[in-house]
């Protein structure tokens, strides 16, 4: 107990959780999606001491009838080199659930299929992110001024993922305008290759308030709930 005491007694965390609608091409509503973020440091302070993250991602597309759920886990270090990443999801009869664990010194990845379906063992570059550790390093990055060079992001498979900044772009978030940057993020993968809009706020934080997500059946969008 003294133990567990201390160890709350020295990490602080700052948290951040952010709702968002999946919506249809037509603009109604398919989903609902939650992005969760907490930094922890060593000691109270700066942003600046923080020490590692974790990330959550909760998507819900359900129709009745048919299950779309998805839930993504990961942690990663100060430096946004991610360390592990779960990933499991249910589209009606298909489920998935994946442990991915990153060993940055070795540049591997390790990929488990959980309930007896098989191991493998992939080589990456430096610094290994995920989707979820990549959009808060994105975020970082914009907010210093900088646009992150092209790299492969890890999802199970790697994706060659390629960001443009655009410039400054008014947006409508629900019923509210909002002053935006718009980035284009080309993702090119053994499946995909498609370019996404995102929208970040202006200010420090540098918040996703929405992306425009091109698929078969049109473009679809997730926007930020206030």
């Amino acid at each position: 107990m003294k133990s567990f005491l201390f160890f709350v007694f020295i990490l602080s965390a700052s948290a951040e959780s952010l709702h968002y609608s999946i919506n249809w091409p037509s603009g109604l509503s398919l989903g609902e999606a939650t992005l969760d973020s907490t930094g922890f440091s060593a000691a109270t302070g700066a942003k600046s001491n923080l020490k590692s993250w974790d990330f959550k991602l909760d998507i819900d597309a359900s129709v009745p009838g048919f299950v779309v759920r998805d839930n993504y886990k990961s942690m990663a270090a100060d430096n946004f080199c991610t360390v592990q990443l779960d990933k499991s999801f249910t589209h009606g009869k298909h489920k998935s659930d994946e442990h991915l664990s990153f060993d940055q010194q070795k540049h591997s990845v390790s990929r488990e299929t959980r309930n007896g379906g098989g191991k493998s063992e992939t080589d990456v570059g430096e610094c290994a992110r995920d989707p979820l550790t990549f959009i808060q390093f994105l975020r970082e990055e914009l907010a210093h001024g900088r646009i992150p060079p092209q790299q492969n992001v890890i999802f199970g498979a790697a994706y060659s993922v390629r960001v443009e900044f655009t410039g400054a772009q008014p947006i409508k978030v629900g019923e509210q305008r909002m002053d935006s940057d718009r980035v284009l993020a080309t993702i090119k993968g053994p499946s995909s290759d498609l370019t996404v809009e995102i929208f970040f706020s202006r200010d420090a934080a540098r918040v996703p308030l929405m992306a425009k997500i091109p698929l078969s059946l049109g473009t679809f969008s997730v926007e930020l709930q206030q």
